[in-house]
């Protein structure tokens, strides 16, 4: 076996369909993405387990399932909680309001699925925040669901600002890590010039520079190189 296909089997358990049509089509294709893949996600500035999460939260916002799908089950197998992995997948409903709660919903149930709990699938489609976020706390069952509530408290109330500081604000997910899911949302959008102001907002709460580095390179993972054009245009120079 290629090391493109070994690489991927680790990391996934089998071998990604599109990761064999790659190798089958380009070996050396495959070999040169394996290469760049597994020196942006290895621990640097941002630990693996950072990476893969934002990664999720990321492509929570911009609805796009599978890779989430394939990070969520990075973020498990290097750590993560389940309370924490609900922050990330909440804080994207700031970008994409419900579409984003509907595709994060994905990410839960497969994250419980592979803590082998089981998930009884949901027998109808939630199509409001409220529902969304009462079917998050059903499926955390007994872990903490406490910023979940609060949430839902504050969509009730109908105050978007003071739900919008409390998604963002420091809870089991420092509201450091919040600012760099916010830029990287616009980053992998392809909207600069939203990202810089999100990447500031960061530093101010603090990220390094290297950080927010780390994050253009995965961004580029998800989105390709044009979000690293998007990233490189907010950072500073060394």
């Amino acid at each position: 076996m290629s090391r493109g296909l070994s690489y991927f089997k680790e990391v996934y358990d089998v071998v990604p369909g599109w990761v064999q049509k790659m190798h089958d089509y380009s070996p050396n294709a495959l070999d040169h993405y394996t290469n760049l893949r597994s020196e942006i996600m290895q621990e640097s500035a941002l630990k693996r387990k950072e990476k893969d999460i934002l990664l999720v939260g990321m492509n929570a916002a911009r609805l796009y399932e599978r890779s989430m799908i394939y990070h969520t089950k990075g973020a498990i197998d290097g750590g993560a909680t389940l309370p924490e992995l609900v922050e990330y997948l909440i804080v994207p409903y700031l970008y994409n309001g419900v579409k984003s709660l509907q595709t994060a919903i994905k990410s839960l149930e497969y994250a419980l699925s592979l803590k082998g709990i089981d998930v009884e699938q949901a027998n109808q489609e939630y199509n409001t925040t409220e529902e969304l976020l009462l079917y998050m706390i059903k499926l955390l069952g007994n872990e903490d669901h406490s910023f979940v509530e609060n949430v839902l408290k504050l969509v009730k109330s109908e105050d978007e600002e003071l739900l919008k500081d409390y998604i963002l604000s420091n809870s089991i997910v420092s509201k450091k890590m919040k600012y760099v899911l916010m830029a990287g949302v616009f980053i992998t959008e392809l909207q600069g010039e939203k990202a810089g102001k999100w990447m500031e907002a960061a530093r101010l709460n603090g990220a390094s520079e290297a950080q927010l580095a780390d994050l253009g390179f995965i961004c580029l993972l998800t989105a390709g190189i044009p979000a690293w054009f998007e990233a490189s245009d907010s950072l500073i120079e060394k």
